[in-house]
């Protein structure tokens, strides 16, 4: 066999420049196939599994292009470096084409798997994504600064493969990971890719939020921060910022008293997004839980893990990325931010065990344990929600370790009386990847909530521990009336260790994906209210 540099050489003859992240330069005094510096760049291709034993790699569109552009070198390096390529495996070739150094390919599994029923995701999109974030990753670990991306049949799945995999949180290490910029491959699928640029920004705003140590991202800091995001998004965005004397005014008590506790002064964001040519139209109205930091309060709770209560605000984190990325696609439709932001902490201004406050809507709280705050807080937010004549509320709060316990990280768990709205969030979680699961609403949790000796509700079932989560959704109902309801417990989905590939270890900043996809489907849902 001719030496590979030869082999190279002789496949590229007179083949045309493919386009990169950096312009072709002059003449080097390089090996041709290989190149150095700042102009460096990787390419991922997919490829898909095998039919039959005896047959040849089946390449994506591009990988075939590129097969073609080097003579079949890729095909031949592909079959004699080992076994056939399994999904989320890669193999790495360098020298194949001087515009790339380094190409590597991954296993997208089957062509044309579609919808999996017993998993509820589309198949196609999950070994997309997964698929693309591990080749990605390997071209950062090369500290190649730039990689175009093969769009493999959908571009946005690989746009969202390649974002959030190649995403890290290293705001105060000095030794970072090289930043890697993801580009499109070739010409095919450019709209889709932008959109799954935003969609994967999104969640990594969301990420950013909840991975950012407590004592920077307070209350405050929290706001300014999505206020400054949005400015640069959308001319149709408006921002309001309310101060604990605003909540005063409303009466949230039950917010208050959660956030008494802290010397961090409470915040209620606000957000209104315009994007319906008819500026009356019943806006989508999303609240999220936005516990900046939860010691427990007087229930305080273990010293182990408890840093991980930087990420209680995952429900404001969301919601608001959410509604970041529906602005930046320019969805027409009206969407409410709603998010109470504070801290628990146990001083000696704390809820005490056995407390009773007043929320909004008049009904008295018995706080029997200090540790189920963010109901409190969403308690008034809910009440205040209905103010907008609501098309559909959609709260999303990091609630209940139970919830954890229920469904682990495999799906958000969905508690809702609206068919109409369980079929949009179900939907839209097969196209993501970001799963839901449907949770029991029944009256038999109610009463747990309602037999309360001191209040017209408790903050936790009389049954202690015994359905932890549908008792903290049936606690959620009580202030609730209109017919278009969900709430989100997103627990479970809070943090990622490996369960999802394409993630990263730290937290996920989920679903807010599939929060987008919802919204994208409601905006051209016309029923109305």
């Amino acid at each position: 066999m001719l030496p590979l540099g030869r082999l190279v050489r002789r496949g590229l003859g007179g083949a045309p420049p493919f386009s990169g992240c950096w312009p072709r330069r002059g003449p080097s005094l390089a090996p041709r196939g290989y190149s150095s510096g700042a102009g460096r760049k990787g390419l991922v291709l997919g490829v898909y599994a095998k039919e039959k034993e005896e047959a040849v790699p089946q390449f994506t569109n591009a990988g075939e292009t590129f097969d073609r552009l080097v003579s079949g070198k890729l095909t031949e390096l592909l079959c004699i470096s080992g076994p056939p390529l399994k999904k989320g495996k890669i193999r790495l070739f360098h020298g194949l084409h001087q515009d790339f150094p380094s190409v590597v390919v991954v296993g997208l599994g089957k062509k044309a798997a579609g919808v999996n029923d017993q998993e509820n995701w589309n198949e196609d999109k999950e070994n997309i994504r997964t698929a693309v974030a591990v080749g990605c990753r390997q071209v950062q670990d090369l500290e190649v600064p730039c990689v175009e991306v093969d769009p493999c049949g959908d571009a946005q799945s690989a746009a969202e493969g390649a974002v959030l995999g190649l995403y890290e949180y290293n705001e105060f290490k000095q030794k970072k990971k090289p930043v890697v910029t993801a580009q499109l491959h070739g010409s095919d699928g450019k709209e889709a890719w932008q959109k799954g640029v935003m969609f994967a920004e999104g969640q990594n705003l969301a990420r950013y939020l909840m991975e950012a140590p407590a004592n920077y991202i307070t209350p405050m800091k929290f706001a300014e921060v999505i206020e400054q995001k949005l400015r640069s998004v959308n001319s149709n965005v408006k921002v309001h910022i309310r101060s604990k004397a605003w909540i005063e005014e409303q009466q949230m008590g039950a917010f208050l008293s959660v956030a008494k506790g802290s010397d961090e002064p409470p915040v209620f964001l606000e957000i209104h997004y315009s994007g319906s040519a008819n500026a009356n139209d019943s806006p989508l109205v999303f609240v999220g839980k936005g516990v900046t930091f939860d010691s427990g309060g007087i229930s305080l709770k273990p010293s182990s893990g408890m840093d991980a209560m930087r990420a209680d605000m995952g429900g404001a984190a969301t919601v608001c990325s959410a509604i970041m990325t529906a602005a930046a696609l320019n969805l027409p439709l009206n969407i409410i931010g709603l998010t109470p932001l504070c801290e628990n902490m146990p001083s000696s201004r704390a809820n005490k065990p056995g407390d009773v406050v007043r929320a909004k809507n008049g009904k008295t709280i018995q706080v029997d344990n200090t540790d189920a705050e963010g109901r409190l807080l969403l308690a008034d937010a809910l009440c205040y929600a209905h103010n907008f004549n609501a098309r559909a509320i959609v709260n999303a709060a990091t609630l209940t370790g139970a919830m954890d316990v229920a469904l682990g990280s495999a799906a958000t768990g969905v508690f809702t009386s609206s068919s109409w709205l369980w079929s949009h969030l179900y939907e839209a979680s097969i196209l993501t990847g970001d799963r839901v699961w449907r949770m029991p609403l029944f009256e038999h949790y109610t009463k747990q909530v309602t037999d309360c000796p001191l209040a017209d509700v408790s903050n936790v079932g009389k049954y202690s521990r015994a359905g932890g989560a549908c008792t903290a959704a049936a606690f959620l109902k009580e202030f609730v009336t209109v017919a278009n309801w969900a709430h989100l417990d997103i627990a479970g989905v809070m943090s990622n260790k490996d369960e999802v590939p394409y993630l990263g270890k730290g937290m996920a900043g989920r679903p807010t994906r599939t929060l987008v996809e919802f919204a994208t489907r409601l905006s051209k849902d016309k029923q109305s209210v």
